[in-house]
């Protein structure tokens, strides 16, 4: 393990950059208000809540991670958006029904507030929404529009720092192609309005040529294509994805890793899921569905490793369902059957059903990734974060690697370089000092 980097310290204002000012983005800037005026918990973060033991077991030191790791607080945040619909934070908390009145009430002054600049949006890329906050021009135009953006957000807001996290739309399923092949390809593709360049791609391109973090809220594509992750390197700037970590996905990577750990077999694996905010309308286009599809359902295939174990996991059938369903809104419902097997094939199944909030299991996720990828930036780290695996669905990883998708194995990595990060010792759980005292013995 290599020495400890220099963290430059969290002094002054962090602007939060936010994609998208829908049903995300609008309960994330609301619990962090609330957290702020003492009317909120922020349950759900790991940067607020979470502890990290240091050390032998023996020596009961386990502080809170905001107080191990120097991480911005919480007063140091200052919000800004993009979003091709006009409307202020509240009227778009109150669209989307996520937050009660009660709790609009006690946060409304300050959502109001907050005003979203023209989007860089087209219909193309996300087909079941329209929007009249639209930025005009080619994409390179577009590109520039939004390096100004971010450059007169800093200053008029007095930020020492930004970062971006991308939580608009799903965009249409796309592959890698060659104007995603180097960063001058991706640049002549800016002039020429290349249709292989999605919003989201510009956004990610404006973040890094500014020097700010980016992370990925939505399974696009995005910054995981070779031109963008070059250009984060050669830019210093830590990079991250792809798709928030919620909901059914979040229950997967929960008990797929316990069935491989007792070595249980799994034959299929039937998801479902009903929702009825601005998400569940844009998935109801199939292009998008397919972006949403293959982020879901890579998940077990990367856990139960099926090469390894083909007794256990070779015949797996996993199907995955989005259905748009008004009536739910934002509280997501989730539907699992699990069909497994143990001792000498006998087949159990498993029911799941998971009323869940998609937006409350969010909010969180845009708080801990805003704070630690500014961390990264302070510490110096570059390009892909893999340790902030934990937090999606899609992990981005060098291309030569598989993403590691195990919840367990992702929270002892995220720990482990934050240990590292303050020079501490990375905690192995092997009890080494039981071992050594025991051989010592004998």
């Amino acid at each position: 393990m290599s020495d400890k980097p220099e963290i430059n310290k969290p002094t002054g204002k962090l602007g939060v950059l936010l994609p998208g000012l829908g049903a995300v983005a609008t309960t994330f800037i609301a619990g962090v208000e609330a957290v702020r005026r003492g009317v909120g918990a922020p349950i759900g973060s790991l940067t607020q809540m979470g502890t990290i033991r240091l050390g032998k077991r023996t020596e009961s030191r386990m502080p809170l991670i905001k107080d191990f790791a120097p991480l911005a607080g919480l007063d140091d945040l200052v919000f800004g958006a993009w979003d091709p619909i006009p409307d202020d934070g509240l009227d778009s908390a109150r669209t989307c029904g996520v937050l009660s009145d009660a709790h609009l009430r006690q946060v409304g002054d300050f959502l109001g507030g907050i005003k979203p600049m023209p989007a860089v949006f087209s219909s193309d890329y996300v087909k079941k929404l329209e929007g009249t906050n639209v930025k005009k021009g080619s994409k390179k135009e577009l590109a520039e529009g939004l390096r100004e953006d971010i450059r007169r957000f800093k200053k008029e807001n007095e930020c020492d720092r930004l970062v971006m996290i991308w939580c608009a739309s799903t965009e249409v399923f796309m592959k890698p192609a060659e104007v995603h092949e180097t960063i001058a390809k991706f640049e002549r593709g800016l002039e020429t309005n290349d249709p292989g360049i999605a919003p989201s791609m510009i956004y990610a391109y404006a973040s890094i040529m500014e020097g700010v973090p980016f992370a990925n809220g939505a399974p696009n594509l995005t910054a995981d294509i070779p031109a963008l992750r070059e250009l984060a390197q050669e830019k210093r700037v830590p990079i991250g994805g792809k798709d928030f970590k919620t909901g059914q996905t979040l229950m997967k990577t929960i008990l797929a890793p316990g069935f491989k750990a007792r070595m249980l077999g799994l034959q299929g694996w039937f998801s479902t899921n009903i929702l009825g905010n601005r998400d569940g309308e844009v998935l109801d286009d199939p292009e998008s569905f397919k972006t949403k599809e293959e982020s879901k359902l890579g998940v077990l295939e990367y856990i139960l490793q099926p090469k390894l174990y083909p007794q256990l996991y070779g015949d797996l059938y996993h199907k995955v369902r989005i259905n748009y369903y008004p009536p739910r809104g934002d509280n997501k419902e989730g539907w699992d059957n699990i069909d497994i097997f143990g001792w000498l094939g006998y087949p159990m199944q498993i029911k799941i059903d998971f009323l869940c909030r998609d937006s409350i299991l969010a909010a969180p996720i845009v708080l801990d990734l805003a704070l630690f990828l500014d961390l990264a930036q302070r510490a110096g780290m570059s390009g892909i974060q893999e340790w902030l695996s934990f937090y999606f669905k899609s992990p981005m990883t060098a291309p030569e690697l598989y993403p590691e998708h195990d919840l367990f194995i992702q929270l002892t990595k995220l720990k482990n370089t934050l240990r590292w990060l303050m020079g501490e010792t990375p905690i192995t759980h092997l009890g080494t000092e039981y071992y050594e005292d025991y051989y010592r013995d004998v």
